[in-house]
């Protein structure tokens, strides 16, 4: 069995291409960045080193890498060959590997079975976005024979994999905790073999389950441990008001998740106090600059804040705690990071009002909309 894998970085190597691997694939691993793709190349294996409660260290081998920038011809034959095509490039860079992975589609002899394809993204829905590549730049009889050609399942991907040592090599450590949720409705009863996936019939819960929990609850330690000077997310944990802010966003998205889904309320208490622990593992040297970049990204209407904020408000209920995270957020000044020069330039030049919309996409007759505006201008009020 074999599975191309778009991007072969932290995440690439210590969760997707893991979990491939453990299943009995060969793995060829594809992505721009040429000097890790040339030690990849020239290096047999790597090890995964997960910490927290328990440890353990896996070795990966049975891998290839390979440049999609300057070998594309050859990366397009690896996935006409292979069984499944995983991403995890972020979901603005699927529409560069779609049209490699279209060709391949294109190719594709008719004998083999259809080739599983899954991005594993931090979004809703992510197969669905890279689909829509995918179909643009198939020809006519690709499109005519699409279902016997390939399958196209979205899925849901959580492990804490945070910024690695500048000494760590090919080499990765993450967390001890992974989920990877595959909706299985479109393979039928054709499952891809991979033992440590989990197969469900409906994906939406789990995929707001988790970025709503996991997603919001690491980027709101991220922000309020940011403005506390924090080194590292465990020693803002360590904060009492930290982690009780971080806690109380929780609660709030506890109570959209359990509306939403009719999600048990002990179940999903206890997988919140399960993220509050791995927010605070000391084992992950994460830092509250790392997991807090891109905030204008992570400030969009469908993302970790207004999304569920915007739920809630819907339903008559004022997200006190994910408005206090926003603002945090926007107090993020990370002159490294071009959004958050992007943000505070923004903020600057813009009034509330303008920079609610533009930042959130919210409507002004939404019901969130005044209230993101009243943080909004707070923020420019405390600016120097």
């Amino acid at each position: 069995m074999k599975a191309v894998h778009f991007g072969a970085g932290n995440i690439g190597r210590g969760f997707v291409g893991l979990i491939l691997h453990n299943a009995g694939y060969e793995v060829v691993f594809a992505d721009v960045n040429a000097e890790l793709i040339d030690s990849l190349a020239s290096t047999p294996s790597y090890r995964v080193h997960e910490v927290g409660a328990s440890s353990k260290s896996w070795m990966v081998d049975n891998y290839r890498a390979l440049n999609s920038a300057t070998h594309e011809a050859d990366v397009v034959a690896e996935i006409a060959s292979a069984d499944i095509v995983t991403t995890a490039v972020g979901p603005n860079i699927l529409r560069f590997v779609a049209p490699l992975i279209a060709r391949a589609i294109n190719a594709r002899d008719a004998s083999l079975k259809p080739l599983a394809v899954m991005a594993c993204e931090n979004a809703i829905n992510a197969t669905d976005l890279l689909k829509q590549e995918i179909v643009a730049g198939l020809d006519d009889a690709a499109l005519a024979s699409l279902d016997a050609r390939a399958v196209f399942a979205n899925t849901a991907v959580d492990r804490i994999v945070p910024g690695q040592a500048a000494d760590a090599g090919l080499d990765v450590t993450v967390e001890d905790f992974f989920e990877w949720a595959i909706e299985s409705g479109p393979f039928g009863d054709e499952l891809p073999q991979i033992a440590e996936a989990h197969f469900v019939d409906d994906l939406a819960p789990y995929i707001e389950r988790k970025l709503f929990t996991v997603n919001t609850g690491h980027a709101t330690t991220a922000y309020f441990g940011f403005l506390e000077g924090a080194a590292t997310l465990a020693d803002a944990m360590r904060s009492s008001e930290v982690f009780a802010r971080v806690a109380a966003v929780l609660d709030e998205t506890k109570t959209l998740l359990i509306a939403k889904y009719d999600f048990d309320p002990e179940l999903q208490e206890a997988y919140v106090q399960k993220n509050l622990t791995r927010f605070a593992n000391p084992f992950l040297p994460d830092t509250p600059a790392r997991v807090g970049r891109q905030p204008v990204r992570k400030l969009g209407r469908h993302e970790r804040f207004i999304g569920p904020a915007a739920e809630l408000a819907e339903r008559g209920i004022v997200p006190e705690a994910l408005l206090g995270a926003i603002g945090a957020a926007l107090r993020f000044d990370l002159p490294e990071d071009a959004q958050s020069v992007e943000l505070k330039e923004l903020l600057a030049t813009s009034t509330a009002e303008d920079a609610t919309s533009r930042l959130t996409g919210l409507d002004a007759a939404h019901p969130l909309y005044a209230h993101v505006v009243r943080v909004v201008e707070r923020v420019q009020k405390s600016q120097p």
